[in-house]
């Protein structure tokens, strides 16, 4: 979901871009769960200019700075990125993956999952719809967890996230792990870049819907689901309610909404 904007200003023409998680429907907008990002990066602005070339014919654009585009080069930079992670955990390092997408179907990028498992790294998926990959399998998907989440509005949103030995590599965007995403569809995801937008969408959005015990829904080894309860005593926990509460978006802004949880 891309929209690009070339604006004359005093200094001359400036580019701007958004990249959203969701279509640009007023309807949707109000039940589904979207991110987007509003930037006058370079190198993305002048990537989603080229795209926008390819898409109407005037160039043959294949390679990108900063962006993945399906069906050119998603599908393997995701797994890269996977590779990566892999070699790292392979190595003793610091190593985590967390992806936040619709459906998980692409057989490569499933089995690339398993190999990070199975090289120690800790691999949490949250999948709204169908998953094909089963987690906590013995000697294939041991270090994999995957959780549903199902609430007053339809998550949709995409993030992948890998921890790269501290320095975090985030991408959002449309793209689905399936088939028709990767290989039958022009999709984008865009890596973020900015340390506090990273830091907002790990602890402020990925981890609060880890913790979720209210609308959450664990898949099991046998690819049954078991609702998720509170430990003990506690109330159950929404991660919706919680973001909805803690609307970053407002005029305080990303840091200050997150410092006042601290």
């Amino acid at each position: 979901k891309l929209c690009l904007v070339v604006r004359r200003e005093p200094d001359g023409l400036h580019i701007y871009t958004h990249i959203g998680t969701g279509n640009y429907n007023p309807v949707t907008a109000r039940q589904y769960t979207d991110l987007g990002l509003f930037t006058d990066d370079p190198d993305i602005t002048q990537d989603v200019s080229e795209l926008f070339n390819y898409l109407t014919g005037f160039s043959r654009q294949t390679n990108y700075r900063t962006i993945l585009v399906s069906p050119l080069n998603l599908r393997e930079g995701l797994l890269e990125k996977i590779r990566k992670e892999t070699a790292l955990g392979a190595g003793g390092k610091k190593a985590r993956i967390i992806f936040k997408v619709n459906s998980l179907v692409d057989p490569e990028v499933i089995d690339s999952l398993y190999s990070a498992s199975q090289a120690g790294v800790h691999v949490d998926l949250i999948v709204r719809g169908i998953c094909c990959l089963r987690p906590g399998v013995k000697g294939l998907s041991e270090n994999i967890k995957v959780v549903s989440i199902v609430g007053r509005f339809l998550e949709h949103s995409r993030i992948y996230y890998f921890e790269q030995g501290g320095h975090s590599d985030v991408l959002i965007g449309s793209a689905d792990v399936m088939r028709r995403n990767l290989d039958r569809r022009i999709e984008v995801l865009v890596p973020v870049r900015a340390k506090k937008h990273k830091k907002y969408l790990r602890e402020g959005v990925l981890e609060i819907c880890l913790k979720d015990t209210f609308g959450a829904w664990d898949l099991l080894p046998d690819g049954r689901y078991l609702k998720r309860k509170p430990a003990g005593n506690r109330k159950p926990f929404s991660s919706q309610a919680y973001l909805m509460s803690h609307p970053a978006t407002l005029a305080r802004g990303v840091e200050d909404a997150m410092e006042a949880d601290k």
